[in-house]
């Protein structure tokens, strides 16, 4: 089967896929992840605390806590397992002009951003086994203002030779430029 099939309509003219790949969707925990977990439990067993203090009071008035506990373990598991979900239902796809990411989220259903590759896109490479390729950015709203976050091919099996073809595509791009 041929691997440009099921992309009619999306890629221009001239525009072939160079490569096609998945995400590690295993386990991993960064920095980031593992303080929005242990926040998670520290406010889940601060509720805990509170249920057990509110229980010793007239009524049902400790189920409110329930709710707190809910947040808490929510936020812990989140912070464990949702970034290896995600990767398990992404797909990364290279072509000679753009850098393509597909997601089929559940509730969010599917996504398909795709990303220009320019003699001036900046590549950065954390490299491993798997290894990262970072290629754009985009701002994210916050409750403070606004926040980075860095957009690429995360935990790719082989990043040394997917990056050396995307700069193959800048040093093309740069060749027709002059």
């Amino acid at each position: 089967m041929n691997a440009q099939a099921g992309w009619d309509g999306i890629l221009n003219e001239g525009e072939t896929i160079l490569w096609q790949g998945r995400p590690d969707g295993g386990f991993h925990l960064t920095g980031g992840r593992i303080v929005e977990s242990l926040f998670g439990l520290a406010f889940a067993g601060f509720a805990v605390v509170w249920m057990v203090l509110a229980s010793n009071g007239p009524g049902g008035f400790w189920m409110f806590g329930l709710i707190h506990f809910s947040v808490g373990i929510g936020l812990t598991l989140h912070g464990l397992f949702w970034p290896g979900f995600r990767r398990r239902h992404t797909w990364y796809t290279l072509t000679s002009e753009r850098a393509f990411i597909a997601t089929d989220l559940p509730i969010k259903g599917r996504t398909l951003k795709s990303y220009p590759i320019t003699a001036d896109t900046p590549l950065r490479l954390k490299d491993g086994t798997p290894g990262t390729i970072w290629f754009a950015h985009e701002y994210r709203r916050t409750k403070n203002g606004s926040r980075r976050v860095d957009i690429g091919f995360e935990r790719i099996a082989d990043p040394r030779a997917v990056l050396r073809q995307m700069t193959e595509i800048q040093r093309g791009r740069d060749a027709r430029a002059q």
